[in-house]
């Protein structure tokens, strides 16, 4: 279990595979286990770096009041601790307003951001008395015990899966959970997106429907955006429809290194480098337009 003392902090980390990097981001109350499937998968092309937040699972407890701003710098000097001077950054639900946060912040530190059912800022009401209420159920400990059942629950696909997730946020600090929840209330980017330069994969549930709104705000505000709906997925994606994700992430990363590849529609390239057998009526909605 590497540790990385950065940022006035200890952070938990771990980095399978070598290739181009990317860097994931997990959600309130989950861990790097969040990204089991893309360390599996991906690794045998990318350097997959995962870590918790300070707060969650193996990282060390804030003592500053967990922040989107703090969070970006945590990752910032995580990347010098390691050595690394450009990654990939992807985030995953409230994960994805960070990709947004850093990106806008340290601009030259990143290749390109993926963002997997994310927002530049939450505005429905139903997601919004979901955030507000896991905030107070944060505050007690018996709620927050209900809270992790649920959320890890929600999240696994299978038995190994939940005891693994479950068993990695037991040591989750309730007053950083909290936090993260209140930051996710409250952060706002949307005036700001237009700033982004860099290529953005945008990755949602067609079944996520709640979240319609926020892929459709980015693929419009992003100037350089690709939005993908997968068929039949609802929000758990990383776990739940993780084979997908991961080939969209593979197949975009590749165009982005290919100058003739970036001219071609992702369904198109979806047809000559996926199995059509497997993939020709699974996914579709794309709504991708290469830069």
């Amino acid at each position: 279990m590497p540790l990385a003392h950065v940022n006035g902090t200890i952070l938990n980390y771990e980095i399978t595979g070598t290739g181009t990097p990317i860097v994931f981001i997990h959600p309130p109350l989950l861990t790097l286990q969040t990204f089991a499937y893309q360390k599996e998968q991906l690794s045998n092309q990318f350097q997959i770096i995962t870590f918790d937040i300070r707060g969650h699972g193996a990282s060390s407890s804030s003592d500053r009041t967990l922040s989107y701003a703090l969070i970006a710098q945590d990752i910032i000097q995580l990347l010098d601790y390691l050595g690394i001077e450009k990654v990939f950054l992807c985030g995953y639900s409230t994960g994805g307003a960070l990709v947004l946060e850093a990106l806008l912040t340290f601009p030259k530190r990143f290749l390109g951001g993926i963002v997997v059912c994310g927002m530049s800022e939450m505005t429905d009401s139903y997601n919004i008395s979901r955030l507000w209420l896991a905030a107070q159920m944060a505050s007690s400990r018996i709620f927050m015990k209900l809270l992790r059942r649920v959320i890890t629950f929600g999240n696994a696909d299978k038995d190994k899966t939940y005891l693994n997730l479950y068993e990695s946020s037991l040591s989750d600090a309730a007053d950083d959970v909290k936090s993260y929840y209140e930051q996710s209330l409250t952060y706002t980017c949307t005036r700001h997106l237009r700033r982004i330069q860099h290529p953005i994969l945008l990755i949602y549930g067609q079944m996520n429907r709640s979240f319609h709104r926020y892929a459709n705000l980015l693929h419009t505000e992003l100037p350089h955006s690709s939005l993908y709906f997968i068929k039949g997925a609802k929000h758990q994606i990383p776990i739940k429809n993780s084979s997908k994700m991961n080939d969209l992430i593979r197949l975009w990363v590749n165009s982005l290194e290919d100058i003739q590849t970036q001219r071609v529609l992702l369904d198109l390239a979806i047809a000559k480098k996926l199995n059509p057998d497997m993939y020709g009526e699974e996914i579709q909605g794309s709504q991708l337009s290469l830069h």
